[in-house]
């Protein structure tokens, strides 16, 4: 039942920026604390940005922070990451995630990813 649809990735110039979506669906999201990854070709997922449940408090990897900015719209169910100053090396999948914590040893769910891809 829950899923995660993430949209706006494309191909954008060094120095460009995208806004990408995730469209929830199938709980309540206003409970959940959301989270961007990405990966690149030969690499490990990696942490990109967290927001909590209200949108308060939002956590950034350091290559990030000042460039990207995740927030959230728990009316329409929708979290976003707006990504600035973009980088060749910002080149990955990102993807949507959120953890439900309440069954044995958790559950992530994940969106099928949108790809973002930096280049000149």
């Amino acid at each position: 039942q829950v899923q995660l649809v993430e949209s706006g990735g494309g191909l954008v110039q060094p120095g460009g920026s995208l806004r990408l979506s995730c469209a929830a669906s199938g709980f309540t999201f206003s409970s959940y604390v959301m989270k961007w990854y990405r990966q690149a070709p030969g690499k490990q997922r990696e942490l990109v940005a967290t927001i909590t449940e209200t949108g308060r408090s939002t956590n950034y990897a350091d290559s990030m922070k000042g460039r990207f900015t995740i927030s959230r719209d728990n009316a329409k169910n929708t979290v976003y990451l707006q990504m600035n100053s973009l980088k060749p090396e910002d080149t990955a999948v990102y993807y949507c995630n959120t953890r439900d914590t309440r069954v044995l040893w958790g559950k992530d769910y994940w969106g099928q990813g949108t790809q973002v891809t930096v280049s000149s």
